[in-house]
């Protein structure tokens, strides 16, 4: 993996031209607002949200975001499989869940904490759902 994260960090605006849009149409398909978008991504600034959605080609490729990135495409992957129905994969993170993991808030609320680490864990709970670990 490491080795994967060094050649895209040096391809630089040839991965977030793509990868940026690619994340955006999910954070739409969520229902996302500007302010998680921020959180999800590790951003602390707004104008650079905007910056990243008109621009993407312009954005700093940095190994957080490459990691925050793939926790999200991860998630993304893992709702389309286990919930084929696309409204349903699109409800599932704002839907209040009783596993001990959640404790009967929304998985949603656990990936707005902000920390790398809580995208990480719905990842990891979701790759268990499917029987990937």
């Amino acid at each position: 993996m490491i080795a994967q994260a060094e050649q895209l960090l040096q391809r630089g605006s040839s991965v977030t031209s793509s990868l940026l849009p690619a994340i955006f149409a999910i954070f739409s398909q969520w229902g996302l607002t500007g302010a998680q978008q921020m959180t999800l991504l590790g951003l602390t600034n707004e104008k650079t949200l905007y910056n990243w959605k008109s621009q993407p080609e312009k954005a700093k490729l940095t190994r957080d975001l490459l990691e925050r990135a793939s926790y999200i495409l991860g998630i993304y992957k893992s709702l389309e499989i286990l919930l084929p129905d696309q409204a349903l994969a699109d409800q599932w993170l704002a839907t209040p869940n009783d596993n001990p993991l959640f404790n009967g808030t929304a998985p949603l609320d656990r990936l707005l904490a902000g920390q790398v680490v809580d995208l990480a864990v719905v990842r990891n709970f979701l790759d268990a759902e499917r029987g990937g670990w």
